[in-house]
């Protein structure tokens, strides 16, 4: 497997976006309603969106190649609290997970936290999608607090708040 992990391009955009519509397809139902599903793709994964985070400072958009394919991105932030950095979305099209692919990006944005000086990464996934919470706990990760956020359009997240201490 050649796989590189690299900064994503603008011209890689509108890629990353129907990978994030097939992985969510594919992922989510079960866990959320159709309509939150659709309501949270064109919300947060629509190419204006994700154009408007990669040029922020402190945000970063890495992608998982195999050849020329997009395969796996990963979304990281600052937060307000000056220790923590903000791990926003990892997706790994469902193919290729359980090959590290999922363990490269997070090890980028590990990296990413420790250049910008930040000693914990924080999530938020949804209580009910297992396999998430499975693999994060797997890498270092422990619970942290339970949140809902309205979301607008009737719609609620209801997570779990999962943290990783950096050494």
């Amino acid at each position: 497997m050649s796989l590189l992990i690299a900064a994503l391009r603008d011209d890689q955009v509108e890629a990353l976006s129907a990978l994030a519509r097939h992985i969510w397809l594919q992922h989510y139902p079960g866990i959320i309603s159709p309509a939150q599903i659709d309501y949270m793709l064109n919300q947060r994964y629509n190419a204006a969106a994700i154009r408007q985070h990669l040029h922020q400072p402190g945000s970063g958009w890495d992608v998982a190649q195999q050849d020329s394919s997009l395969i796996g991105f990963v979304h990281y932030c600052l937060d307000t609290e000056p220790q923590r950095l903000k791990l926003d979305k990892l997706y790994v099209h469902p193919d290729w997970q359980r090959r590290g692919v999922g363990a490269a990006l997070l090890a980028r944005v590990e990296a990413a936290a420790r250049r910008q000086q930040r000693s914990v990464i924080q999530l938020r996934t949804n209580k009910h999608n297992h396999l998430a919470l499975a693999a994060y706990r797997k890498y270092g990760f422990e619970m942290a607090a339970e949140v809902v956020t309205d979301i607008g359009g009737g719609f609620v997240m209801d997570d779990y708040v999962l943290e990783k201490t950096l050494a």
